[in-house]
């Protein structure tokens, strides 16, 4: 009984592989396309161009839209309120402290 059931799922397993048309070997070489084929292709590739000229410009994504505010979006800080911060820093920092990057 043991048999029959291997039996069975090995040619389960082998239907499809049996039905696949040829799939290409490493180094063979393709064979050449006729005419109609080539013109199919060409077919192809012009109305995939066509069909990427029918879809609409989309507005460029925000995936942090829903965590901030409107007016936070409108009106970025300014260049000079993150120099002025970044000076106020360097000054409230003791003269005598490591840098947190210096090497021991």
């Amino acid at each position: 009984m043991r048999i029959i059931a291997v039996a069975f799922l090995l040619s389960l397993i082998a239907g499809p592989v049996l039905a696949q048309d040829h799939i290409q070997q490493y180094r063979e070489e393709e064979k050449e396309k006729t005419q109609a084929q080539k013109a199919e292709e060409q077919r192809a590739q012009r109305a995939y161009q066509r069909s990427l000229g029918n879809v609409p410009d989309q507005k460029q994504a925000d995936p942090w839209g829903i965590a901030r505010t409107d007016s936070a979006t409108k009106n970025p800080p300014k260049a000079e309120a993150k120099s002025e911060a970044k000076s106020a820093a360097k000054t409230a920092a003791p003269k005598h402290a490591k840098p947190a990057n210096a090497a021991n």
